[in-house]
């Protein structure tokens, strides 16, 4: 009876979300007054290009969180790409990447 149970569950959307897997992780960066953390993520044997940047702004850490398609197979590739694109990122925006004030947000 429990693999009907299982079963049932598994496929009316009742099966246990799986966690995503965290890569590999390097000492942060700073830029422009901002703080880069790479954190690539696992999806199977490839690395997708993930991380965050922080800033203090009056007294308080806002965050601005990046995710792109971006895939790699060298955990040393995927961590350089990561830190090359949140420092593109901050060049990009300049002062608006936190201007809005928001604790956390994607870009």
């Amino acid at each position: 009876m429990s693999i009907l149970s299982s079963l049932f569950s598994f496929f009316s959307g009742g099966a246990k979300p799986q966690k995503a897997s965290t890569g590999p992780t390097a000492e942060p960066q700073v830029h422009q007054d901002c703080v880069i953390h790479a954190s690539p993520i696992r999806e199977g044997s490839q690395l997708r290009l993930a991380g965050r940047i922080e800033k203090q702004v009056n007294g308080e850490t806002l965050e601005r969180i990046f995710i792109r398609a971006d895939v790699f197979t060298s955990e040393q590739d995927a961590l350089e790409c990561t830190f090359r694109k949140a420092r593109q990122i901050i060049d990009q925006n300049g002062a608006a990447l936190f201007s809005d004030g928001a604790k956390s947000r994607n870009v």
